[in-house]
């Protein structure tokens, strides 16, 4: 690769920081025997045009609603971001870069939102901070629309590699993001042509440039100048002048250089050089070949001069904001992703007896507090109607017509969806909710997980939550989704019994600030009479007794999860008409259970009482609850929903007997 153009000498300080930036990429992997350096060594210089010319930031108030965003996505160069967010001042020190990868330390091996000061969304499995990005673009321009550019104006710049392109997750997410025309979303492609198997000629022989323009986006080629800071510069200031599609610069970098014996090679991408390749790559930088970690204080305040900078457009901006018309009450609740004061005011209730699909109920739920949540975004993966996010106003989102729509019609695109959820979520400013059958959340698990560690305020309509979504068979019937879900740290997975619970569950999800999966009924079940008084504080327990037993202490309990809760109370009439004292359990959000006091737990599942679990979902889970479940351990089956359920013995006269049953084995004990 070329050297870089040669350097006046009011440059030989901005080189000078570059070259420590490489030396910050190999001695911190070094330290921890661990970590990528390569990436991180090559793009040094693009680090330092971003950082230092390019975004406007304050690192002494790192939230700032509108600061620009970055988001590397390839997660494993995170040495490169850990470093320029010490020289820049956001709070990190050099002990912890030589903590790097290390236990507890803020340095992970890859960046995690909410962990580290600075770092805007989690990136590591690679195409998600690309999507991610795409969903910050959806939030800026949203804001920028509903509340003007003096709340909102700032640009998301996004590096991504080669992996990131390569996996399917950044095909929708682009094909996506082109669709809308999201300017102000500014991508730059590291087209290194190593990944960790060795050239990307071994697998990938795409056209990414004619690939992105065939997705509306702006492409800008711009080759060999991965050292030249004013390319670097004019190319990204040519992508910010591009207002009605998004950009994408394909830099053709080296990686590792100029490591001697490394550049362009495999190992420098997944392994530390080692003593001797850094000894003599920093010979050829001009850095003290013996000492790690240096930083002259020149270099360091050369950086640290983005705080002045920053602080100084943070307050212009709030001076902006200040004076102008924009409604603070509403601003302020969408920043908060809540609803204004108040808002649960305008939940709607439901007629007991009446029969209601929880789909449909949090639709009724969603387009009645609306108006009061304002930074509420809905859309779903071609299932706007079928998953209950239609909404009544607000119009689709559209690149010129409506771009602070609030339905976006995301398309066949899981993948993407979930990602731009977690991405708008991570910007702020944006409630976002997304729907789909519960069976295709395992197209957005990869998102879910991440939206779990960084604990983004997302909502998830997940419709059609059993067999009895009927004739399409197992492979549109969820069996061991909610097990799986309930196994992820971070997620509340909520399975309402009827519309009622639906309303709570909706309240709890919105004042909530972690990410929620609401598990809904593609069939009408009816309005629970119990649930009409107690659900409101039930709900958000997690579990509650929606049906006391006659006498001073139960036989058994059945515990009942969504549309199977009025089965269990039927069941419970026939067990009760026999003489058996009977309780019936709702229990719609493990999680939020788990969360209450030993007492309040024992209350209502007290221990030395025989349990039963009724749940139309794999098994595996309930022993925690119950010593023995009504589920399903196998696929489902084709057959309209009602054949479907009784099929798998989803029925009050099943429930009953296998309730006799497991009696009869306990007193045999």
């Amino acid at each position: 690769m070329v050297a870089p153009p040669s350097l006046t000498d009011d440059a030989v300080l901005e080189q000078l920081g570059i070259n420590v930036i490489r030396g910050l990429a190999m001695d911190a992997p070094q330290r921890a025997n661990s970590g990528h350096p390569g990436t991180a060594m090559a793009l040094a210089p693009l680090a330092h045009v971003l950082f230092s010319k390019i975004m406007r930031f304050d690192p002494s108030e790192p939230e700032w609603p509108d600061r620009d965003r970055f988001v590397l996505s390839n997660g494993h160069a995170s040495i490169l971001l850990y470093s320029m967010l010490y020289l820049t001042g956001y709070g990190l020190t050099l002990d912890d870069l030589k903590a790097f990868r290390q236990l507890n330390s803020q340095t992970p091996g890859h960046p995690e939102r909410r962990h580290t000061p600075g770092v805007e969304v989690t990136t590591g499995p690679l195409g998600q901070g690309f999507a991610d990005g795409v969903g910050m673009g959806i939030a800026e321009r949203f804001l920028r629309a509903q509340f003007g550019s003096e709340a909102c104006d700032h640009f998301t710049f996004v590096i991504c590699g080669d992996g990131c392109l390569q996996e399917g997750i950044s095909h929708e997410a682009a094909s996506l993001a082109g669709h809308l025309g999201l300017g102000k979303l500014v991508y730059i492609y590291d087209d290194n042509h190593i990944t960790i198997d060795g050239p990307t000629e071994l697998s990938y022989t795409d056209n990414r440039v004619e690939r992105f323009e065939a997705y509306g986006w702006d492409v800008d080629p711009i080759g060999e100048v991965a050292n030249d800071t004013v390319a670097l510069e004019d190319a990204i200031r040519r992508a910010m002048a591009v207002e009605d599609k998004p950009s994408l610069i394909v830099l053709r970098s080296h990686i590792g250089w100029p490591s001697p014996n490394f550049t362009d090679t495999k190992e420098a991408h997944g392994d530390p050089l080692g003593e001797d390749e850094i000894r003599l790559t920093k010979e050829i930088l001009g850095l003290p070949p013996q000492e790690a970690f240096w930083v002259p204080d020149e270099v360091l305040d050369l950086y640290r001069g983005s705080i002045e900078r920053g602080q100084a457009e943070r307050s212009e901006w709030e001076t902006r904001l200040a004076g102008s018309k924009v409604d603070r009450t509403r601003w302020d609740a969408a920043l908060r992703g809540h609803g204004v004061p108040g808002w649960s005011d305008t939940l709607p209730t439901f007629e007991v007896g009446e029969k209601i699909a929880t789909r449909k109920a949090v639709n009724t739920c969603i387009n009645a507090t609306l108006g009061a949540i304002p930074g509420l975004v809905a859309g779903a993966a071609d299932l706007t109607g079928n998953t209950g996010v239609k909404l009544d106003e607000g119009g689709g989102m559209q690149s010129v017509e409506n771009p602070g729509g609030r339905q976006i019609y995301y398309g066949i695109r899981e993948h993407a969806m979930g990602a731009a959820m977690t991405g708008m979520a991570l910007h702020g400013g944006v409630l976002p909710v997304g729907g789909t059958f519960f069976v295709f959340s395992d197209y957005m698990r990869g998102a879910v997980r991440l939206a779990a560690l960084s604990r983004a305020h997302v909502i998830y309509s997940w419709t059609h939550d059993s067999v009895g979504l009927g004739e399409d068979g197992p492979t549109h019937q969820p069996i061991e989704q909610l097990a799986s879900l309930r196994a992820m740290p971070g997620i509340q997975v909520v399975r309402p019994a009827d519309a009622t619970e639906t309303a709570e569950a909706w309240k709890r999800a919105v004042d909530g600030d972690e990410p929620t999966g609401l598990i809904l009924s593609r069939q009408a079940i009816p309005v629970l009479a119990e649930t009409a008084g107690r659900a409101a504080e039930g709900v958000a327990r997690g579990a509650y007794v929606l049906r006391h037993e006659e006498g001073e202490r139960p036989e058994i309990i059945l515990i009942g999860t969504g549309a199977e809760v009025h089965v269990c109370l039927e069941a419970a009439d026939r067990l009760a008409a026999s003489g058996v004292a009977v309780r019936v359990v709702s229990m719609p959000c493990w999680e939020w259970f788990e969360d209450q006091d030993d007492e309040y737990r024992s209350s209502v599942l007290p221990e030395g009482v025989v349990r039963l679990a009724v749940e139309a979902a794999a098994s595996f889970g309930w022993d925690r609850y119950a010593d023995d479940s009504v589920s399903i351990d196998t696929f489902g089956t084709s057959a309209p929903g009602t054949v479907a359920l009784e099929w798998f013995g989803f029925t009050p006269d099943n429930v009953a007997e296998r309730a006799r049953r497991l009696l009869d084995a306990t007193r045999d004990h």
